[in-house]
């Protein structure tokens, strides 16, 4: 990357400016002596730079033989990094020479990417190590409007909203999207981290599902609040850009639909897909028959290619070409293109490229949209560590479960499979891996399956408080109902609201209450993980009593508490490590 004539040291590549730290494992700014700024882009506002000791190593005295800073600039050879007349071994506390990147650390500048636009922006963080006021000042964001969690955190499970939209901006756009559109979410992908980072899910949304939008309160430019009403049984794809509607509205359909709230979004458009596959020196994809698409202007014949930029585009584009030429079969073409995508991104030659990282944070920067929970450089980039902690082989896309609208003699559009689609979006609230990781130690897993075992106390002889903790209305006198006359467990009482919500439902027993817990958690179909060994309370007689306290994902009386533990094998899906071929 040249510095497009910007500064003193323009002829002076910006890579060779930056040095891997391998005991930090990220990128440090090495000025060179005859440079009075970082040699990058200006940013947008003017600023002035006095010339800092660079960090990690001791500043070299004042010299009188050469000429204070104003020489001409010239040229120089990154290792070893030594200036003209300095002694011939660096002085004590200064590197020499550029140190060799160790392998292991290369992986921590490896972000995951996602989403035809918006996932793949998520490779500019392990990139913002470099001149961050500049790429700071690419990054647009727009308000969540309280849609959000307030924020991915790194001690929880993460969930981010990915938007591509079909907004035209830019030139070479002509011939997609609408004219004049504020854009819609023409791609969509809801992507969950695994709180113990070994696992994720990058969950398509087609654009053609019918939905409920709901109301959304949306900032407006002056910065006054406007509410935009809802509307049912319409494309999902409309939740952005119709009547106003902005990406936190998106993110509150998204919510509505799966019983997810994200913590962030992030968007993109058309430009994302052209300038970070040609900032990367393009994508390898295979096909496995011709495809001739004049709707998306794909030509290519069967085989493997390499694409970038316009091809790159119009190859996540296409749908007449593929399967059944629906949006289904081209959601499938984005999953098999993304996973050849984050191939590309973890392969040596793109990590271990400072120019190529360089180009990665210019491009996707600039395409990107964030919320403003995640609006600079260093929240990116913390994002980014994260993600980079994940593997490509647990990684996994699949689809909403979706049918044909019943509703449409001519299919247009579709509608939830409700049984399927409820598996799915329950096995990413209880953060549940689609593929074979194991989620915790075995020692651990063990622990907790041991709670359940052993010897049970008649149902007679158990006492427990049930308190509602976020369940419906009602639900804690309707359990203690339904104990009392269908299970014969009547000895309970019911202890009126939780002081807090919890998620799941928990039963919190004394150590010499486990035969009681294990029959109450027999009767309810409660897991081990949902059992808590802790404290009895005295209940209304006087006597201990064990609490019961049901969560939101409470049912009702008699469903069974026990989330699933793996994805049914009836949902497609596909894991990023996987070469595939597009049909």
């Amino acid at each position: 990357m040249d510095a497009q004539g910007r500064g003193r040291a323009d002829d002076i590549d910006p890579a060779d400016q930056w040095v891997l730290n391998p005991t930090t494992g990220e990128y440090e700014l090495r000025l060179s002596p005859s440079a009075a700024q970082s040699p990058v882009p200006e940013p947008r506002s003017a600023r002035s730079a006095a010339p800092a000791a660079p960090r990690g190593r001791t500043q070299a005295p004042p010299r009188t033989t050469e000429a204070p800073a104003r020489r001409p600039p010239e040229r120089e050879v990154p290792p070893p990094r030594r200036r003209k007349g300095a002694p011939e071994e660096p002085p004590p506390g200064r590197r020499g020479r550029r140190p060799v990147k160790k392998k292991g650390k290369a992986r921590r500048a490896l972000l995951w990417t996602g989403g035809v636009m918006a996932f793949v922006v998520l490779a500019t963080g392990a990139a913002g190590y470099l001149y961050l006021e500049h790429l700071n000042d690419n990054i647009t964001s727009v308000s969540d409007d309280g849609a959000g969690t307030g924020g991915f955190s790194k001690d929880k499970a993460i969930n981010i909203l990915l938007i591509g939209t079909d907004k035209r901006t830019g030139k070479g756009n002509k011939g997609y999207g609408d004219a004049g559109s504020p854009g819609h979410a023409d791609t969509t992908i809801l992507l969950h981290v695994s709180k113990d980072r070994t696992n994720a899910t990058a969950l398509s949304i087609p654009r053609d599902l019918i939905v409920d939008i709901p109301d959304c309160p949306t900032t407006q430019e002056d910065g006054s609040t406007k509410v935009i009403a809802g509307t049912t049984g319409v494309r999902f794809n409309t939740s952005l850009g119709q009547d106003g509607r902005t990406p936190s509205c998106t993110m509150r359909t998204v919510t509505e639909l799966t019983g997810i709230t994200p913590d962030n979004f992030m968007v993109a458009d058309f430009n994302a897909v052209k300038t970070l596959t040609s900032a990367v020196g393009g994508v390898e994809v295979c096909l496995a028959k011709n495809i001739d698409d004049p709707d998306s202007h794909l030509k290519l014949p069967k085989g493997t290619h390499t694409i970038e930029g316009e091809t790159a585009l119009a190859y996540v584009r296409t749908r007449h070409s593929v399967g059944f030429g629906g949006d289904l079969s081209r959601i499938g073409l984005q999953q098999q293109f993304l996973s050849a995508l984050m191939r590309k991104l973890k392969s040596s030659d793109t990590l271990t490229s400072p120019s190529k990282m360089v180009k990665l944070a210019e491009a996707g920067t600039e395409a990107l949209t964030v919320d403003s929970q995640l609006d600079s450089i260093n929240k990116l980039k913390d994002l980014g560590l994260e993600l980079g902690k994940l593997n490509t082989e647990n990684l996994t896309f699949t689809t909403v479960p979706v049918k044909d609208n019943p509703a449409e003699q001519v299919k247009a559009t579709v509608v939830l499979d409700e049984a399927k689609a409820q598996q799915v979006f329950d096995l990413i609230r209880n953060d549940v891996s689609f593929t074979d990781v194991k989620q915790r130690k075995k020692k651990e897993k063990a622990a907790v399956a041991a709670r359940l075992e052993g010897e049970k106390a008649p149902a007679g002889e158990v006492r427990v408080r049930v308190l509602n903790g976020g369940a419906a209305q009602g639900s804690a006198q309707q359990t203690l109902s339904w104990l009392q006359v269908e299970e014969g467990v009547t000895k309970s009482e019911n202890g009126g609201n939780a002081p807090k919500e919890l998620k799941r439902t928990t039963l919190e027993y004394a150590p010499d209450q486990a035969a009681q817990a294990r029959r109450l958690a027999a009767i309810l179909g409660l897991s081990g993980s949902g059992m808590k060994p802790g404290e009895s309370v005295t209940n209304a007689q006087g006597v201990p009593a064990m609490t019961l306290t049901l969560g939101k994902d409470f049912k009702g009386p008699g469903v069974s508490l026990t989330p699933p533990d793996k994805a049914p094998d009836d949902i497609d899906k596909s894991t990023a490590d996987k070469v595939e071929c597009a049909e």
